[in-house]
């Protein structure tokens, strides 16, 4: 499965935190994160990462177009609820997106070890009936 890993600046080490306990499953599948925090989660977890751009710089919108493209399979977005954003309608946009491609999206820690549990008991296997494209590698920033 393709998994896109997102937070913003205040919840990058709750991020790195839950990547860190379920690196067992993570690391079976393909993860792309925003810049930043692909930088982060990797050099804290050693997982391979493909990063995109930072969120504020086009990011979000990769990912989104991923999603758009039905080529990312789950989101784990942790956002900062009580930070004004930047970029704000990226994240709006990209949130939309899931909903309308039925992307799997958690934007807080509860309901990313709800999924991620899912996904360990193998309950996002209906996503290889929609999911019939794999993102380039070279597609986006290393």
């Amino acid at each position: 499965m393709n998994i896109a890993l997102i937070a913003h600046d205040k919840k990058k080490n709750d991020l790195i935190q839950f990547t860190l306990a379920y690196k067992g499953i993570l690391e079976k599948h393909k993860l792309y994160a925003t810049g930043t925090t692909g930088f982060k989660v990797s050099e804290a977890t050693g997982l391979n990462i493909h990063r995109f751009q930072s969120g504020p710089l086009g990011g979000d919108q990769e990912i989104g177009a991923c999603i758009a493209n039905n080529a990312m399979d789950m989101v784990i977005f942790f956002r900062d609820p009580l930070t004004a954003q930047p970029h704000e309608p990226d994240v709006t946009a990209l949130i939309r997106l899931c909903d309308v491609y039925a992307v799997p999206l958690a934007t807080n820690m509860g309901t990313a070890e709800i999924l991620i549990h899912g996904l360990e008991r193998g309950d996002m296997t209906w996503r290889s009936i929609v999911n019939d494209k794999e993102i380039d590698d070279d597609y986006g920033k290393e």
